[in-house]
């Protein structure tokens, strides 16, 4: 709420709202993609000849690694080209239960090119496949048996160069062959994961290739780092063979030093007389911030800090912040951006606590070295939960790699936040809550284009983690103070997107959630006719990491709005220490609203918006800037409904491939007699959807049975005059025609964003507008789920899995005199209240 003298009461935590109801898909006919025709004789030879050409490059790849020592893993990377514009049929050439594996997919322009992994010996499959289509082959029955549908979208087959396993963008591709760079290295697991890593180790170090620490490890990929250039990878087949992707290894980003006000001694020692601090050993939140290492000597740090929470990922750093940007983002963790604070003459009760964990060595370089952070971040994430494994905690990371090519698509390092959150290594018993920054547009000669620079510079890496709660900022600074900045003025207006922040608007729109999630206070920068620049007085003040020095510093940008968001999470864990991870970040965006200045500057001035401006507001903005207050309370005439539920997506029966098997229908405590009474009255329902996906990262096809995703959830809700029963065959046939592909007929046009684009991602949130009258017979929501690699890969034995989530509702009618709240809650036969 942002008016704090309305009445504050807590949200209603709902139990038992659920009927659980098998899944009854409507069965239709699937019709396939119109193939070209060709002739049969020429195509056919023409493959087969080239399958010819591959066989002695294949034997000579069997002798080289039996002279390397190899015993197992003999086989060849062959690589299939699709016609232009005719989509490859991809998935059908793997045979998985002969070995034959599909190692990565990609789009070279209009051609669409396969590489598969062929194990020693099963090359004849394929010309046996040619050979049917030849003969076009049918069965005993009279059925074709052709393979037609697969072998005219083959235009090519050719043995697989280092250029067939690049699946990053072409300019991150190094132009000298003889240049050594740190290099993602994505590996089949093939039979055995870890020897598969023994066996490419120990080839790449025989190429005299640097091997980087640690490993990433994935449900059908290991990655691994190397150091080294194309011409040592050119030099072995037997190498490229091991391979499934290679990716150019990211690096981490540089931090904006921050130039400290003179800020006085009595303004901190006012602040801490005023500031009760959670003790330690409390069951107090924690924050745990994975940077550059905190400084707890800081006046206004050590009473939040144990010594026995400073952590590192790597001993000999230390743990202490030399950097300087960890210590500031722990000033605003603990208390926001700290010119509030200092100002004002209010108690400060801060009931979280901080952690630490040295996630950077000096400077955020790589000295030399590439840092596997996908590795580093796993193995900081595990310091604290060893040494405290019990404490409710949000991470906060405010590390990103230092461009946006990634658009979207998963990396090894996002796909690590996703695994971590969602803790599938510990069967998701203890998920988590991680904010992670959205990166930063860094040039100030970019600034000058602003709001065009946010829109070309993507979200950073691991920004586009869909199970994380990815920050971005934007600003209400806008007085500027220097005196040698008077021919300045600010970038962005107040309430405006930040000029620092990055936007996913390039991002392929059908595929990749929508990010930033939600942002915070973020700074602005000044410019004049010619320059921009950042300044001290459009930042945020926070801790100095040398307090004998000065004080106070200021920071900005995304690091800064992470830290706040953060803060935010760890302050509604202390006021509802029994919601989940997936609530909390359910609560934070589901408080969230654009500002006047945001849907001015993003949305037509004249008319209502329409859905694709309402999406890229979104990619922009994210759902807008949080508001604590509206987190924690509802109130007589906005209510806040909060579920937390399990739900099994899919089943395997016995000889069978796995299906959708259940979906839940909520029946809600609404208000039905009063909102009938309300009549015409404008009301609104926003419903935010929460849970987190198992990650499968690969090049093989965003939208194939190697999709990335472990499952989706869907959320839709009861339309006026709709039966239950109709309400449920809808559910049922857009489930089906969700995973078929097809667009959903018909609509509820009153929602903001719409089922067509809200549903992208793992956190899923709109606002319908309309009459409270029309809103009375909506109080059936329905959740249900969605394809995703549990269903399609059942090999990998996950379609059993039973998935959290939470589910919140939101009813507003502002000034309305009825007490809505006392209305829901008496409907609740035993009321389950957090105490805030």
């Amino acid at each position: 709420m942002t008016d704090s003298t309305r009445d504050r009461r807590p949200h209603l935590i709902l139990a038992n709202t659920a009927s659980t109801e098998a899944f009854q898909t409507p069965g239709t006919p699937i019709t396939g993609p119109k193939l070209p025709g060709r002739d049969r004789v020429t195509h056919g030879a023409s493959l087969l000849a080239q399958l010819a050409a591959i066989k002695p490059v294949a034997e000579r790849a069997k002798v080289e690694q039996e002279q390397a020592g190899m015993d197992a893993g003999f086989g060849l990377s062959i690589s299939f080209t699709g016609f232009p514009d005719v989509e490859l049929a991809f998935e059908s050439l793997a045979r998985e239960r002969t070995g034959i594996e599909l190692l990565n997919v990609r789009q070279d322009q209009t051609e669409t090119v396969a590489t598969v992994f062929v194990p020693d010996g099963k090359l004849p499959h394929f010309e046996r496949l040619i050979q049917d289509y030849l003969a076009e082959h049918r069965d005993r029955s009279g059925n074709v048996r052709d393979h037609h549908a697969l072998v005219n979208t083959i235009q090519s087959i050719r043995t697989a160069a280092i250029k067939e396993l690049w699946t990053d963008t072409e300019d991150a591709f190094p132009r000298d062959e003889s240049a050594a760079i740190w290099w993602e290295v994505w590996l089949p697991i093939r039979q055995d994961r870890e020897q598969t890593v023994i066996n490419f180790r120990r080839l790449a170090t025989g190429l005299d290739f640097a091997v980087g620490k640690g490993q990433v490890d994935f449900p059908e990929r290991t990655v691994v780092l190397v150091k080294g250039s194309v011409r040592q990878f050119k030099r072995s087949i037997m190498t490229l063979n091991s391979i499934a992707e290679l990716r150019r290894a990211k690096e981490a980003a540089g931090f904006f030093d921050a130039i400290a006000p003179q800020e006085q001694r009595e303004w901190l020692d006012d602040l801490l007389k005023r500031t009760q601090y959670a003790q330690p050993g409390a069951e107090a939140p924690v924050v745990c911030v994975l940077d550059t290492g905190i400084n707890r000597g800081h006046p206004l740090i050590s009473p939040a800090l144990a010594v026995d929470d400073l952590h590192s990922v790597e001993p000999g750093w230390g743990t202490d912040d030399v950097d300087g940007h960890g210590t500031e983002m722990a000033g605003l963790a603990l208390f926001g951006d700290l010119s509030a604070a200092l100002e004002s003459a209010w108690p400060v009760l801060i009931e979280h606590r901080l952690e630490s964990v040295k996630l950077l060595p000096q400077n955020g370089g790589n000295a030399g070295d590439s840092l596997h952070y996908g590795y580093l971040t796993s193995e900081a994430v595990d310091r604290p939960e060893i040494s405290a494994p019990f404490r409710p905690r949000v991470f906060s990371m405010a590390v990103t790699a230092t461009d946006g090519r990634d658009l979207g698509r998963p990396s090894a390092w996002s796909a690590v936040i996703d695994r971590l959150a969602a803790d599938a290594h510990g069967a998701g018993l203890i998920p988590r809550l991680i904010c992670i920054s959205a990166g930063n547009v860094r040039d100030p000669n970019a600034w000058l284009s602003y709001p065009d620079s946010s829109d070309s510079d993507g979200i950073h890496d691991p920004g586009q983690a869909w199970n994380a709660l990815t920050v971005g900022a934007y600003t209400q600074l806008t007085d500027i103070t220097e005196p040698d900045a008077s021919a300045y003025q600010p970038i962005a207006q107040a309430g405006e997107l930040s000029p620092f922040s990055t936007t996913s608007v390039t991002w392929q729109r059908s595929v990749w959630p929508l990010k930033p999630d939600v942002v915070f206070e973020g700074g602005n920068a000044g410019r004049d006719a010619v320059s921009a620049s950042a300044l001290p007085s459009l930042s945020l003040l926070t801790t100095h990491r040398a307090p004998t020095e000065r004080l106070f510093s200021t920071t900005n940008a995304t690091s800064a709005a992470t830290a706040q968001c953060a803060c935010m999470a760890a302050q509604l864990m202390a006021a509802y220490p029994g919601l989940w991870a997936e609530t909390i970040r359910a609560l934070i965006v589901h408080s969230a609203e654009w500002t006047a200045a945001m849907r001015g500057q993003f949305l037509r001035a004249n008319g209502r918006a329409n859905k694709g401006e309402v999406e890229n507001l979104i990619r922009r903005c994210g759902y807008g800037v949080p508001d604590l207050e509206r987190a924690c309370w509802s109130a007589s005439d906005s209510l806040t409904l909060i579920v937390q539920d399990h739900l099994t997506p899919f089943q395997r029966d016995k000889g069978k491939e796995p299906k959708a098997r259940e979906m839940h229908l909520h029946q809600l405590p609404w208000p039905l007699e009063e909102l009938e009474a309300l009549g015409e009255t404008p009301v609104e329902m926003r419903v935010t959807l929460s849970y987190f996906i198992e990650p499968n990262p690969s090049e093989r096809g965003i939208r194939s049975r190697y999709r990335y995703e472990s499952h989706g959830l869907r959320f839709d809700v009861r339309r006026p005059a709709e039966s239950i029963e109709e309400f449920r065959a809808r559910i049922n046939a857009a489930a089906r025609d969700e995973e078929e592909g097809t667009r959903n007929k018909g609509g509820d046009p009153d929602w903001t964003l719409g089922v067509q684009k809200r549903h992208r991602g793992s956190l899923h949130s709109d606002t319908w507008h309309g009459t409270a009258a029309d809103l009375a017979s909506r109080g059936v929501l329905a959740v249900f789920p969605a394809l995703g690699w549990w269903k399609t890969r059942p090999g990998l034995g996950r379609y059993d899995r039973s998935v959290r989530y939470a589910l919140l509702v939101s009813i507003r009618a502002p000034g309305v005199e009825v007490d809505l709240y006392n209305t829901v809650e008496s409907k609740i036969l035993v009321p389950v209240e957090a105490q805030p």
